[in-house]
């Protein structure tokens, strides 16, 4: 990559860091909006012998306008990064996505698997997301952990739909519509991810990825292996991989997403109605925050609904608070079994006693004032 910080491409976004391999972060110095930048390097068969300033050759108009197309039609979505569109500079095709402050997740993952109801809550963010790609005819293709930010708030936000679009048309570009060239070229822009391999397009593919990503998210690895490509994609179409066993609570759903036939699979919608029953279920956060700064999550707590992650700056959630406002019981606990025992005195015999008291003490009265007065 020939940038470097306080450069400006495309006459708009100023580097702001040093760019890491094909990749940098940038200001839109028209809206001031932080944003990623990814770059794809075009070969000489479609960029031609052209000035590094001068036009761009016709396969990159193409490839731009076919990743802007994409752009314009998805939705407005809380849980999806939007893309701002691509331009092609020099030898590259870049993409531009928004990029609010937050950590990618493969690098969270990096530090070990997630809790497994922390897993669940990023999956069904991402599953908002995809429902409303779904909804709004588009498929994602490119769901993997380096393409979701985790947000201050410990909300997920699934990106990299523009850079997934651009890589699909230029192996499409150089490969042609399918066939052995197509995948040669796939497989070298792609490499052997586990979620970008599904045997199947589409909307079912997406929830297929996602899958593969929960697992990844529960147990720090994919099921199948990433030794390379063909052994990858063997794997994936004789349905060897790791049994979801070890996800805990969410190898039920997993097993499922994976499965060969895409009519099986849960649909975006299912998965995240799914999940939200399971946190229903989930623990309550607890002081302290785990690797990723979200809550950990201690044993089981009583059905109901789910409180929401704890926001930036620590305390419990405010379900938890609330509880710790509730009456004490304060009654005698049995040391054996933690039980309440009952009281000592039936309550059937509390009134009678309370009148003999009274009268007692009136005997006794009566009894006082006629000593003393005697």
């Amino acid at each position: 990559m020939r940038a470097g910080p306080g450069q400006v491409l495309a006459g708009r976004y100023r580097l702001t860091d040093r760019p890491e391999a094909l990749g940098a972060f940038a200001v839109d110095e028209r809206s001031g909006d932080g944003v990623r930048l990814r770059a794809l390097e075009l070969p000489v068969a479609l960029i031609g012998d052209q000035e590094p300033d001068g036009p761009v050759a016709e396969p990159g108009e193409r490839l731009v306008r076919r990743v802007a197309a994409v752009g314009a039609a998805a939705p407005r979505h809380a849980r999806l990064l939007q893309g701002a569109g691509a331009f092609v500079e020099g030898d590259l095709l870049w993409t531009v996505e928004e990029r609010p402050a937050g950590r990618s997740l493969d690098a969270l993952l990096a530090a070990g698997p997630l809790p497994p109801y922390r897993a669940a809550e990023v999956a069904a963010d991402l599953a908002g997301a995809l429902r409303a790609l779904h909804g709004a005819g588009l498929v994602h293709g490119n769901v993997t952990a380096a393409s979701v930010l985790v947000g201050e708030d410990g909300a997920a936000l699934l990106g990299g739909l523009l850079p997934g679009v651009a890589e699909e048309a230029l192996a499409e570009e150089l490969g042609g519509p399918g066939g052995r060239r197509r995948y040669e070229v796939r497989a070298a822009l792609v490499g052997p991810v586990a979620e970008r391999w599904p045997l199947d397009g589409g909307p079912a593919g997406d929830c297929w990825a996602l899958g593969v990503l929960l697992h990844r998210m529960a147990t720090g690895r994919a099921p199948y292996p990433k030794s390379g490509v063909p052994e990858l994609v063997t794997a994936v179409r004789e349905g060897r991989r790791v049994p979801a066993a070890a996800c805990g609570p969410l190898g039920p759903l997993v097993e499922r997403l994976v499965r060969a036939d895409p009519a099986l699979r849960p649909t975006a919608a299912e998965i995240g109605a799914e999940l939200a029953e399971l946190l229903a279920r989930a623990p309550e956060p607890v002081d302290g925050p785990g690797a990723d700064g979200a809550p950990v999550l201690p044993g089981p707590r009583a059905a109901g609904p789910a409180g929401r992650r704890r926001a930036k700056g620590g305390g419990r959630s405010r379900d938890s608070r609330s509880r710790d406002r509730r009456p004490r019981d304060d009654r005698p606990r049995d040391d054996a079994s933690g039980t309440a025992r009952p009281p000592r005195i039936p309550p059937a015999l509390l009134g009678p006693l309370l009148v003999g008291g009274v009268f007692l003490l009136l005997g006794l009265g009566v009894a006082a004032v006629v000593l003393f007065a005697g």
